[in-house]
């Protein structure tokens, strides 16, 4: 039996898919993935940065670092495409055409620290803020949103997506 609420979820991550792959309208590069918040059984609970999710974005993070550093054979792009959603991808480089700087690091120069931490967990999707600390002072939060039946990272945004 399905519960009331999972069937609206479905329906809802069907609906979006669509629209996805027929090309629907693109979402500007900082729109939240929304995600309903009002199904019963929702999981709010704090999660410690020792996640799969949050793993997976630390690995990401350092990859993507290391290769804008050429500190590695892979180019930036390559990396993206692996741990990224098309859609996000593509959001991502319009974004950096419009603010003409690194779309995941948010600015024209390289983080020297980071650190990574799960915060939500819901409808199949957690949320991670991943901090950046720059080498002057300073730190930016950029908050990422992975599909945990893959750990694909769906989502990128400068404020929480959920």
């Amino acid at each position: 039996m399905i519960r009331p609420g999972a069937l609206r979820t479905v329906l809802a991550g069907a609906a979006f898919a669509a629209l996805l792959a027929i090309g629907g309208p693109a979402a500007p590069a900082q729109a939240a993935f929304a995600l309903p918040t009002d199904t019963p059984g929702s999981s709010r609970a704090q999660a410690r940065a020792g996640t799969p999710a949050a793993h997976q974005v630390v690995t990401f993070f350092e990859e993507y670092r290391r290769a804008v550093l050429r500190e590695s054979n892979e180019a930036p792009r390559a990396v993206r495409e692996r741990h990224l959603a098309p859609h996000l991808n593509f959001r991502l480089d319009a974004w950096a055409a419009e603010h003409d700087a690194d779309p995941v690091f948010r600015a024209q120069n390289v983080p020297a620290r980071w650190s990574g931490q799960q915060v939500t967990e819901e409808h199949g999707f957690a949320s991670v803020r991943l901090t950046e600390y720059w080498g002057g002072g300073g730190s930016q939060e950029v908050w990422y949103t992975v599909r945990l039946s893959d750990l694909r990272i769906v989502e990128l945004n400068d404020t929480p997506a959920f």
